[in-house]
């Protein structure tokens, strides 16, 4: 099973709702991030997707490493993802969607109960995000 190696990023905001995002051309919902360029680290590569992708502009200090998470990937069937997933801290950024972005939703869990969410999403990066903002 070929992998996808990619850096995701764990938002939660002050009412401990955690940012999920949506791609043009996708129906799932996921953590913001994406896959590295050559030579990049994966904090190096979640600034810049982070930039790109929301208008953030990110240190190395705002990351705080979760660990590394594997589950089915959401959007290329028969692919597993491995993800490098931080916390980051934007309690007083705002966020647009821009780039391949299509929507950005901020939910809760009651919201994940029926909202279409990426794998990994659903096994380890909201769990821990809401485990981490009780």
């Amino acid at each position: 099973m070929p992998d996808i190696h990619v850096s995701a990023a764990v938002i939660l905001d002050r009412d401990g709702r955690v940012l999920v995002v949506r791609k043009h051309g996708t129906t799932r919902f996921m953590q913001p991030g994406g896959k590295p360029e050559a030579g990049e680290t994966p904090a190096q590569t979640l600034i810049r997707e982070l930039h790109e992708e929301l208008g953030l502009r990110l240190a190395d200090a705002d990351l705080a490493p979760l660990g590394r998470f594997v589950s089915a990937a959401a959007n290329e069937p028969g692919h597993r993802v491995i993800a490098d997933a931080f916390a980051v801290d934007i309690a007083h950024a705002d966020v647009t969607v821009q780039a391949e972005l299509a929507e950005l939703r901020w939910i809760t869990p009651q919201d994940a109960e029926t909202l279409p969410l990426a794998p990994l999403s659903v096994e380890h990066l909201l769990p821990l995000a809401w485990s981490r903002g009780s």
